[in-house]
């Protein structure tokens, strides 16, 4: 008899949404401010998972030590919170994967370090918000991941088990916090990672490359079709 599916939780930039044009944009439009030339996306992509911290130290070449660091980060959030939902949308495959969830009455929800001030809009913005059963963001706990303490959050809000529960995510604190909660998990390789990375390391129970294998390889690990 096959294990119960009782929630399915995701990591929500580079897993759910793909929000890298979004920041492309604002990141660029800060390097213009400063006389700069622009990155590319592809350049971006690597660094989204790390937030905007990283995404303004890698386009400026820079650390969080340098003297330019606190305005052009709180520059970028400015800049950020003007264009939320521009060009982001889910993932190849992610539309139908959570229809088929709550079609099998399997709850979801999000659990990202993303301020819940920049999420709700996004999630608003793709009608999002009120079909996810649970959204935790830093703001809502006293550590964020990779400390399991969101994801048990999540479970409690949702009523379902940790052992019984899915975290789908793209970095490695996404893994670790999955595993530190007893879950099991799945790496997203489609996501914001890092060229040099090798995700086999980050010992999740499953990966997947595209998101669209996310359903069949559910489908293949519960009763579910």
């Amino acid at each position: 008899m096959s294990q119960p599916l009782e929630a399915v939780l995701f990591d929500l930039d580079g897993t759910v949404l793909d929000t890298a044009p979004d920041f492309h944009w604002v990141v660029n439009q800060l390097l213009a401010e400063e006389g700069l030339e622009p990155v590319s996306l592809e350049f971006l992509r690597e660094h989204v998972s790390n937030g905007a911290r990283a995404m303004v130290c890698a386009a400026f070449e820079i650390d969080i030590t340098d003297s330019r660091f606190t305005t052009l980060h709180q520059r970028m959030l400015s800049l950020y919170l003007q264009h939320l939902d521009v060009d982001t949308i889910p993932f190849q495959g992610i539309s139908d994967l959570l229809d088929w969830l709550e079609q099998h009455q399997v709850p979801w929800g999000i659990v990202t370090n993303k301020p819940e001030l920049y999420t709700t809009p996004v999630m608003e913005g793709l009608n999002l918000q009120h079909r996810a059963s649970s959204i935790i963001c830093p703001d809502h706990v006293t550590e964020r991941k990779p400390h399991p303490e969101p994801l048990f959050l999540a479970c409690t809000q949702i009523g379902c088990l940790p052992e019984n529960t899915l975290y789908v995510g793209d970095h490695i604190r996404d893994i670790e916090s999955g595993r530190r909660a007893g879950m099991k998990t799945i790496a997203a390789g489609y996501g914001y990672i890092d060229a040099d990375t090798d995700i086999r390391s980050w010992a999740a129970d499953h990966y997947v490359d595209c998101a669209s294998e996310i359903k069949p390889l559910l489908q293949s690990l519960y009763a579910l079709q």
